[in-house]
């Protein structure tokens, strides 16, 4: 069986970054890979719920730069509710998990106000949100106004043993040993697959995504799509950031995302706007997030501040590569990604 023991450790830039799990199994479990592969879910899911709450946001055809922002406003959010909660431990944390997606769909609602009825460009709308919730700003002042760093949080996402399979070989660490979250999160895929592709919500908000105008001709109302799944997105993005003092990091600690919300807007891209390769994408940039100290935990000799910037240097590549028009067009943006919509008087 893998334990996952979490530690508090921090980046030069003084943002928290989390370790990876640990092995106290023996025999095929307690291999090299089986860890790290089990660490990449781990890791990837809080990646996995902010891109695809950044994916619906994106079908839509508005662009948020603010999720990082977005996400630590969701860890407030989250381990104030998990310090204060009342109830039996399994409730605080739903309360903890509610209150992040309320604040990060707040949050991006903020952004939606902006962008899509003031005209805000959507960029500086989005950079003006992460400046402001960032780690040296709202997210912090509410922090140390909250005083949510005098101690560890109390009630917290554990490993659920799913059946009591999590010590099957290979299969029990990968499959029988995460917690509440990552499950739903394997659901929420599915889900978001068959609604974009599948449903008649998910047709009307592709075309809004792609041809506002035409969408709006068809009778598809373009500002109510776009709001709904900006807000939508944020609630998701909340949830991802309420996963680092929820499940990885005991303590609160000022910048507990690392910027891990930059790596989610690559991951979108990465995937190709589709929630299945989405997950494969957080699940790769989960094992990268967690390899370094993996290796250190297996007293291997490695350089973990190269191996700590492997998910920020990809984010760099994949952003880079797509940055060209020729990508844009191959890789399946929205065609109206980063586009405002003005519906005209007829």
């Amino acid at each position: 069986m893998i334990a996952l023991a979490t530690v508090l450790a921090q980046a030069g830039d003084g943002a928290s970054s989390a370790l990876p799990v640990a092995s106290n199994g023996s025999g095929v479990n307690s291999n090299l890979l089986i860890v790290i592969f089990a660490s990449a879910i781990f890791y990837g899911t809080p990646l996995l719920l902010a891109a695809l709450g950044e994916m619906l946001t994106e079908r839509s055809g508005v662009l948020n730069l603010g999720l990082e922002g977005t996400m630590l406003m969701g860890a407030v959010a989250g381990c104030w509710a998990s310090i204060h909660g009342t109830g039996p431990g399994w409730l605080v944390v739903i309360e903890a998990l509610l209150a992040a997606m309320v604040v990060g769909g707040l949050t991006a609602a903020l952004h939606a106000v902006l962008v899509l009825t003031f005209r805000v460009e959507q960029i500086v709308s989005g950079l003006a949100i992460t400046i402001l919730a960032g780690a040296a700003g709202l997210s912090s002042y509410l922090a140390n106004s909250l005083e949510l760093s005098k101690g560890p949080v109390p009630h917290r996402l554990e490993a659920i043993d799913v059946g009591g399979l999590s010590d099957l070989p290979v299969a029990g660490p990968l499959l029988f040993d995460h917690n509440a979250l990552t499950y739903a999160s394997w659901v929420l895929v599915g889900a978001l697959w068959w609604y974009l592709f599948r449903s008649r919500r998910g047709l009307h908000l592709r075309a809004v995504g792609e041809s506002p105008a035409t969408a709006d001709a068809m009778g598809i109302s373009v500002a109510r799509t776009r709001y709904a799944h900006t807000i939508a997105g944020g609630a998701l993005a909340g949830l991802g950031g309420a996963f680092y003092p929820l499940a990885i990091i005991p303590l609160w600690s000022d910048g507990i995302t690392g910027g891990r919300g930059w790596i989610a807007l690559a991951l979108v891209i990465f995937g190709f706007w589709r929630p299945e390769l989405i997950l494969v994408g957080a699940y790769l940039f989960g094992a990268f997030s967690s390899l370094g100290l993996t290796l250190q935990a297996r007293n291997v000799e490695v350089s973990a501040q190269l191996l700590d910037s492997l998910p920020y240097l990809m984010t760099i590549v994949v952003l880079v590569f797509v940055s060209s028009g020729w990508a844009r067009r191959r890789l399946g943006a929205p065609a109206a990604l980063g586009t405002s919509y003005e519906r005209e008087e007829r």
